[in-house]
């Protein structure tokens, strides 16, 4: 079990680039190939669950050991992205079987694998150079996922995507040779333990700036690809250009390993409990941008990105709380957001591909021609809006009383203003669900034009989780308090990589 983290990277690696010489000899099994290296990826991240609430799994490369190899760290946060990671990515892939039918497909399997490659070797790794390297995989498979359609509103958005994130990159990679010349060193317990020691009494004459630039480079990085505002302007135009299919990763996951990312650096790399505060407030704003963003919309695709900009504010002022609950919120509000948005993305897809139009007055009365289709959209919209028995309601309820638990008059404010976002949120959701079911013309059964069983099985798979989990939220609490122990305990995961 020692080398499973290191096959939940080459694995789905391999496979990737095996792809297009599977399709030269059969076609149609090119695309079978990335349901496959999930499903093992999601059996593999199930096993190690239990042992990795014991004791962090260390994979040192190389024979060397850390802090002088390239090593990955499989500690419960880095599994439990892996497993989300790996679960919605083969429910997705499932889904493009049949929606993915234009252009050259292989392609798109093996862009799809890469990015999802890239997002599992950001969470496990424990190097902070291999985490810009697998960023990059990740961004730039995203980057080409997005002009995927080929035409002029889906190169124009990644071209811009691509822009933003080149910037962001680069900011990444100077903060991080910054850390790498003051420290010698780029495993982030090591560089972790040395920003501990030079925070000793002896070193405090020392100006704290040399942390706060490379802390903040590598925030406003990440952040970029996190879709924090302001630099969150990418985001609306690549989720209505690309696929629905891809759209459902990019909002599930590939900005979540960006708010992981951002993090990590701030719990377990700095520590800086001083900068929450900042974090919680740029939090409430994304929150508040989105939402207001996203009730202005039209474009039923918009509508959803500028949904998940509100969504990661909200993630990231629970992640500022740094309280055990605070951080147990965010991070199942992270896990809520993955499931709903991935499942609104995937029965969305469906009904543009109906209709012809991602307008919203298009899909008049389409809760009586798709009603399986629907349904899933609305039970997605319900749980993001955090209505019972669904998910979205105990991963809300326990970010509010993680605020209410520090009884500090300013958090109180704050998530004041979380939940007038989340009236405004519900606001657009409900006129979305209105126009499905209480508008347009009346039809028969034989107007009906369900969604194939291919892409009908993936969204009811997401629908049973998120009710399940909604109305027994302890089957997955437990994951999560070990998770945010593990970010909130820097000192455990600089003993547990170090020794």
């Amino acid at each position: 079990m020692v080398n499973y983290p290191v096959l939940l990277i080459a694995v789905p690696l391999g496979l990737a680039f095996a792809i297009p010489l599977v399709a030269l000899f059969w076609k149609a099994g090119a695309k079978w190939i990335p349901p496959v290296a999930l499903g093992f990826n999601l059996v593999v991240s199930l096993l190690l669950l239990p042992k990795v609430f014991e004791n962090p799994v260390i994979v040192s490369i190389g024979g060397w050991q850390p802090p002088f190899c390239i090593n990955l760290v499989a500690g419960p946060v880095g599994v439990l992205f892996s497993a989300i990671i790996a679960l919605v990515g083969l429910l997705v892939s499932i889904y493009a079987l049949d929606y993915i039918k234009e252009g050259a497909t292989e392609k798109y399997h093996t862009l799809y694998l890469l990015l999802l490659t890239g997002a599992t070797g950001v969470v496990l790794t424990g190097d902070i150079f291999n985490l810009f390297v697998f960023f990059e995989i990740l961004c730039i498979s995203s980057y080409a996922l997005v002009a995927y359609l080929r035409d002029r509103a889906g190169i124009e958005s990644a071209v811009k995507y691509l822009i933003q994130g080149a910037v962001g990159s680069s900011l990444l990679l100077i903060g991080i040779g910054l850390l790498y010349g003051q420290f010698g060193t780029l495993n982030m317990a090591d560089i972790a333990e040395k920003i501990t020691s030079a925070r000793a009494p002896a070193l405090r004459e020392q100006s704290p700036i040399f942390l706060f630039v490379p802390m903040v480079l590598l925030i406003t990085g990440l952040g970029v690809e996190a879709a924090i505002f302001p630099l969150n302007a990418w985001l609306p135009d690549a989720h209505s250009s690309a696929p629905s299919s891809i759209s459902a990763i990019l909002s599930g996951i590939a900005i979540e390993v960006g708010l992981y990312a951002v993090a990590r650096v701030i719990f377990t790399i700095f520590g800086a409990q001083s900068f929450l505060l900042f974090l919680a407030l740029l939090g409430i704003l994304t929150l508040l941008v989105g939402e207001m963003c996203a009730f202005s919309q039209n474009n039923i695709k918009r509508m959803l990105a500028y949904s998940s900009i509100g969504q990661i504010g909200l993630i990231l002022f629970a992640l500022a709380i740094g309280t055990s609950y605070g951080v147990t919120g965010g991070l199942f509000q992270l896990v809520s957001h993955t499931l709903s948005k991935a499942l609104l993305f995937l029965a969305a897809g469906y009904m543009i591909y109906r209709v012809g139009s991602m307008e919203i007055s298009a899909l008049e009365g389409m809760g009586r021609k798709m009603p399986l289709t629907c349904l899933a959209f609305t039970i997605g919209a319900f749980s993001l809006v955090g209505l019972p028995p669904f998910i979205g309601f105990p991963s809300k309820f326990l970010i509010v009383q993680a605020a209410l638990a520090t009884q500090e008059a300013f958090l109180y404010v704050l998530i004041a203003l979380a939940l007038l976002g989340t009236v405004i949120e519900a606001g657009y959701f409900f006129r979305v669900v209105q126009v499905l079911y209480f508008k347009g013309p009346k039809v028969n059964n034989s107007g009906r034009t369900e969604a194939p069983v291919t892409a009908l099985i993936p969204m009811f798979i997401f629908v049973v989780l998120i009710v399940v989990v909604g109305i027994y939220p302890k089957l997955v609490t437990d994951v999560l308090n070990s998770a945010a122990s593990e970010l909130l305990n820097r000192l455990d995961y600089i003993r547990s990589v170090l020794g």
